[in-house]
């Protein structure tokens, strides 16, 4: 086959993409990621070694963390850019290795000799070194040497079906582990022992002594680290922008010119906006940045002036229709159209071919939008595509501040039953189940979202109980998080002795490695029995699946009517 990719909730047929992505990733595309992995497991090999000496080196933790999240399903489509990153890596782990060299770590082959004779980038023939895979030996820089290896380093080289799921599992845990704590760190905050775990991790998946014991506590490791991550993202965001309150996000527009930003960074938001201030024109948010309208600190700016649309999974047609230019600020991006391609900017993580980037700001310097923004003062207002507001903001200050009212409610059966439905949208027509569920809910039932999975449901007139909204939306999906220390706070009022005998069901959307780092973080904070769709992941085995059924009672959903049946009877 001339691909193969199977990491998001759309591979090809439930089993993986062998031609082209579902996501519209060509061949080219798909395998130069594969090969950019490799490139980050060969760059952890020696990153590992030297930290165990003392050394820590920040390119090869910035490298790693970029690359991971290039890698991703739907942030990086072009090829050429990603072997760049190659490149990079290839430097990176040929100075790392230097480093060890200098401090006395030995090597079997001497690299000087190497530079000397042969040169780094011209190295045909190495002698192999004693005890290191071939991810960190491997050396080249010829596109073509670059594009056959890539067709050798896909997720099939491993063989066993089932350490390939454990493997996969654990690396696209690493990706969405990646995406959140890169987050943090645009925003100033970071923890080296999460680089430090990324790299540990991407090392024991090239080690076939490796058990499937000891990668599944690599797997609820990653979760752990991953609610860490989270508690960093949600530390930079509320110390930045303060605390989000409860806000009616306007859904409509306005009759000035307009930008559009979706993504997921805040930073990136903030700078648009303090940019276009007086420019005439307005700021709109779009998928995962619908909540940046409820923090105080980027409220304060007049130019926001609300949401315009949906999730990524809509913004072909949404795009189109918003006339003005787009910033695309990170996961999650959809091949554009031609009729808004050359309004269309990215930045960050994504990128795509023949489409503007705007690169990262240099130290001290703030990052450039002013091209965007006389393309903008161009164009016409968005075109009107519905009207209103919604409710979003629920924070955990806020969620907190619901806790007494929803005990209250709970002890007086007001309230049945709370559903947590977060995670992220895509776009196959099976995930109308969520708008279906949503609906059928019994009005004693409340949601609780995150993630731009609420788009299917977060605009339906589903009214309060006592005050309390029957859909509360914490924000991104970074925030799922939020819901199980609500759910500790409930426990420990209702003076029960675990969060699982709480009459709450997790009901979880997936597509790629953000809603996946989710998940490894609910089982890393003991919740069982997680419904996962609108399918289960192509990349969990049969052998697997039963594994973490038999655990933690993850299993998958069947239609509205009758999960909403066996829900309300737990």
């Amino acid at each position: 086959m001339s691909m193969f990719c199977y990491q998001c909730q759309e591979a090809a047929g439930g089993k993986g993409c062998t031609v082209k992505g579902m996501c519209g990733k060509t061949k080219e595309t798909a395998n130069a990621q594969d090969l950019l992995v490799y490139i980050c497991k060969g760059v952890a090999v020696y990153a590992v070694k030297a930290r165990e000496i003392g050394l820590v080196v920040r390119d090869a933790d910035m490298f790693i963390m970029d690359s991971l999240i290039a890698a991703g399903a739907n942030e990086n489509f072009d090829r050429d850019s990603i072997y760049d990153m190659v490149r990079n890596g290839l430097r990176v782990k040929f100075e790392v290795r230097q480093e060890l060299s200098k401090a006395g770590v030995k090597f079997r082959g001497d690299i000087g000799w190497f530079m000397k004779n042969l040169s780094f980038w011209g190295l045909a023939k190495r002698e192999k070194e004693l005890n290191m895979p071939d991810a960190a030996t491997w050396f080249a820089r010829d596109i073509k040497v670059f594009e056959g290896k890539a067709n050798q380093v896909g997720v099939l080289t491993t063989e066993n079906e089932d350490t390939r799921s454990f493997r996969e599992l654990l690396v696209y845990g690493l990706k969405g582990l990646a995406s959140y704590a890169k987050q943090a760190e645009n925003m100033g905050h970071r923890e080296d022992i999460i680089d430090a775990f990324i790299q540990k991790s991407l090392v024991a998946t090239l080690d076939d002594t490796v058990d499937a014991s000891q990668l599944m506590s690599l797997i609820l490791e990653c979760g752990k680290y991953g609610v860490d991550s989270m508690e960093l993202l949600d530390k930079a965001n509320t110390q930045s922008y303060g605390n989000p309150e409860t806000t009616l996000v306007n859904i409509g527009a306005s009759n000035r010119p307009g930008i559009l930003v979706s993504g997921h960074e805040l930073k990136d938001l903030e700078e648009l906006l303090r940019q276009t201030e007086g420019e005439g024109l307005d700021v709109y948010t779009h998928g995962e940045m619908l909540p940046a309208n409820c923090y105080p600190e980027l409220r304060k700016y007049g130019n926001l002036v609300g949401n315009y649309g949906n999730s990524w999974s809509k913004q072909n047609e949404e795009f189109e229709s918003f006339n003005g230019p787009i910033l695309m600020t990170g996961c999650c991006l959809a091949i554009p159209k031609d009729s808004y391609r050359d309004r269309l900017y990215t930045t960050g993580s994504a990128c795509y071919p023949g489409v503007k980037h705007i690169p990262a700001a240099r130290d001290g310097e703030r990052k450039d939008f002013s091209e965007i923004i006389e393309q903008a003062k161009a164009c016409q207002p968005p075109s009107d595509i519905e009207k209103g507001a919604i409710t979003a903001g629920f924070g955990q200050n806020q969620l907190f501040g619901l806790t007494d009212k929803i005990v209250k409610a709970f002890e007086s059966g007001t309230i049945k039953r709370i559903f947590v439905m977060a995670g992220c949208d895509g776009k196959a027509i099976s995930r109308s189940y969520y708008t279906t569920f949503a609906e059928k809910l019994p009005k004693d039932a409340i949601i609780l979202t995150a993630g731009c999975a609420k788009f299917r449901y977060n605009k339906l007139q589903l009214g309060d109980i006592n005050g309390i909204p029957r859909i509360i939306d914490a924000g991104q999906c970074s925030n799922t998080y939020s819901f199980v220390l609500m759910a500790q706070r409930l426990k420990e009022a209702l003076g029960l002795d675990g969060i699982n005998k709480l009459p709450i069901s997790y009901n979880i959307a997936w597509y790629g490695h953000r809603s996946i780092i989710m998940l490894l973080a609910l089982l890393y904070l003991g919740v069982k029995n997680i419904h996962l769709g609108p399918t289960l992941p192509a990349f969990l085995s049969e052998n697997i699946m039963e594994i973490l059924n038999k655990d933690f009672g993850l299993t998958g959903i069947t239609n509205a009517e009758n999960d909403i049946e066996m829900f309300m009877n737990a």
